[in-house]
């Protein structure tokens, strides 16, 4: 391929610049309702349509299908029905190929791949609870009732015999067993927003934004462990590669914070140039990036030195939010 559009641009022939670059990145674009995609230098090279306000994305088991929560509004608190979709976004193509409708179950937000099956899940906010579809069909499995308020984010276990939504207006995290649908909510604190499971699956860790911690949450014995004390609002997290470093966005303080597992502290902090409304990290753990919403900025912070080494630009009145490495 790569020696074929060589051979166009020798012979003078015009070849689209998004067909020349290879992607690094996607990024989920909430104000303009688009998915953006990046080179390794930050760099856009094309953007793709989705539906209103997208606010969350998760990827397919074979890394070519893009999975994006239509939310339809631009904050959780905002009234309103906002939008009911799931919009698939081919990766190879750059195009939205298709659009799961889930009918009455409104406000998608956090989004998990079932690695063995390919099922996608996703929270919706109206009402309450968690969707599951076939990634076929794009059609809806079977809707949960999780017993809390406004599902945020969602996880699956190691085995995925389980499900974890983090209820932010109850304060729960409901436990769901997939199998039947079984449900346990269990209250945690204020403002449980962004979720990761360590490297070997048996634990959890759960933000407490209004609280400003992180729960620590034993995912064989169902039973919260601990807490990591954080600097303002914690609200997304990713754990390195070795399980030893959690790194997270503290928005309302508008910085990263690194905390050790092992000592249970937080042992740095990052400071940006405005909200950090997300937190992923590369495929080696050595570099997070966060979405600087307000700002159209994307911070690339190093993990070793903890320490920003690059910020780069979406389009105007884009608003990025989370990212996510493709490579």
């Amino acid at each position: 391929m790569r020696a074929r559009l060589a051979s166009l641009l020798v012979f003078g022939i015009s070849v689209p610049a998004a067909f020349c670059q290879d992607a690094a990145f996607v990024v989920v674009q909430k104000l303009s309702g688009t998915v953006g995609f990046y080179d390794g230098a930050g760099k856009h090279i094309t953007d793709v349509k989705v539906g209103a306000h997208p606010h969350e994305m998760a990827l397919s088991p074979d890394g070519k299908t893009l999975y994006v929560s239509d939310n339809g509004m631009i904050w959780m608190t905002d009234p309103g029905d906002g939008e009911n979709t799931i919009s698939v976004v081919d990766i190879p193509s750059r195009k939205r190929v298709a659009v799961v409708d889930l009918g009455k179950y409104r406000r998608p937000h956090g989004v998990s791949v079932d690695p063995k099956t390919g099922h996608v899940f996703a929270t919706t906010e109206k009402p309450n609870g968690l969707v599951e579809i076939d990634p076929l069909s794009h059609k809806v499995l079977r809707w949960i009732d999780v017993k809390g308020l406004a599902p945020h984010m969602v996880e699956l276990d190691a085995s995925s015999e389980w499900a974890f939504t983090s209820d932010v207006n109850s304060g729960d995290l409901s436990v769901i067993r997939l199998a039947n649908g079984e449900v346990k909510p269990m209250h945690i604190g204020k403002g449980p927003q962004g979720q990761v499971l360590s490297p070997d699956g048996k634990t959890l860790y759960v933000t407490l934004a209004e609280d400003n911690f992180i729960a620590i949450f034993d995912t064989a014995k169902h039973e919260f462990t601990g807490r990591i004390p954080t600097g303002v609002y914690p609200n997304r997290v990713a754990i390195t590669p070795d399980g030893r470093t959690l790194v997270y966005s503290l928005m309302k303080s508008n910085s990263v914070g690194f905390a050790d597992v092992a000592t249970k502290r937080e042992v740095a902090e990052v400071k940006a140039d405005g909200p950090t409304m997300s937190l992923s990290l590369s495929r080696d753990g050595k570099l997070a990036y966060s979405g600087i919403q307000e700002r159209d900025q994307v911070v690339v912070i190093s993990v070793p030195e903890r320490r920003i080494v690059k910020q780069f630009s979406t389009p105007k009145g884009s608003g990025p939010d989370p990212v996510l490495a493709l490579r």
